[in-house]
């Protein structure tokens, strides 16, 4: 692992310019998430219904891990995708969850800690230059943060970089359900029930749960997102909708 790669300065030519009315800056990303970390756990679980545990699960389900090399957990947040997979898989495999949010990652290694698991790290990085050499892990995930990278297409190009040829790369995200009638109680659900539970619990100045739905309903999804993958040289995409399409999982190979 090379720990000197310096992340990319906001006004980087190569970093994407987010949709309008849509703040996804390093700065406001970091702040925003910084201020809601304390209670960014129960709040998931509780405006998800708990359903973010089984898509977690289902992801880890999903994974090949097929050699004692490292595994990559990206945007990692408080950690629950990394503990998943470190919970299920050799205890002699390295696990590292990297983020660019220090408050975050400090409630993901309390976590880590409580596990008792060795080989778990968390590592302080900008997804869009990651400190590590090419060809690195052998997975590499990311669960609901690839959606909060300031330019997607260089998140994904990095994601494939550290992977090993061979290697898999998963990718959970929300995604927009098709179903109609679900289709209707998802957009009102996250568009009006989400932000007033959340801004309430969170006291969060940053407005990030009205950002979650914005975020969403910008990102792509489905077919859009697995060209996105495809662009950057992953191969075999497929992609897995979960409890009618408001998540979906996303997978291919280096």
């Amino acid at each position: 692992m090379d720990p000197g790669i310096a992340p990319l300065p906001e006004n980087h030519p190569s970093v994407e310019t987010p949709p309008r009315g849509l703040d996804k800056s390093n700065a406001r990303v970091r702040a925003m998430f910084a201020q809601i970390a304390p209670r960014y756990d129960l709040l998931n679980h509780l405006l998800s219904l708990n359903i973010d545990r089984s898509w977690r699960r289902k992801t880890v389900d999903r994974l090949r891990i097929t050699s004692q090399k490292p595994i990559l957990d990206m945007c990692t947040g408080t950690g629950d995708l990394a503990l998943e997979i470190r919970r299920r898989s050799d205890p002699a495999i390295e696990v590292i969850g990297s983020d660019f949010c220090h408050p975050m990652l400090e409630r993901a290694r309390r976590k880590g800690e409580s596990l008792g698991s060795e080989n778990l790290f968390f590592v302080e990085a900008d997804s869009q230059a990651l400190p590590f050499s090419a060809d690195t892990f052998q997975v590499v995930t990311v669960a609901f943060g690839l959606r909060n990278v300031a330019d997607t297409d260089r998140g994904l190009r990095e994601m494939q970089r550290v992977c090993r040829p061979g290697g898999q790369i998963a990718i959970l995200e929300f995604s927009q359900p098709s179903i109609p009638g679900l289709s209707a109680a998802y957009r009102f659900y996250f568009s009006q029930v989400l932000p007033r539970v959340g801004q309430w619990m969170a006291e969060n100045d940053n407005a990030a749960y009205h950002y979650l739905p914005a975020s969403v309903s910008q990102f792509p999804s489905g077919r859009a997102l697995a060209e996105r993958m495809e662009a950057v040289g992953i191969r075999d995409v497929r992609f897995h909708p979960m409890t009618g399409g408001i998540a979906t999982l996303y997978e291919g190979f280096k």
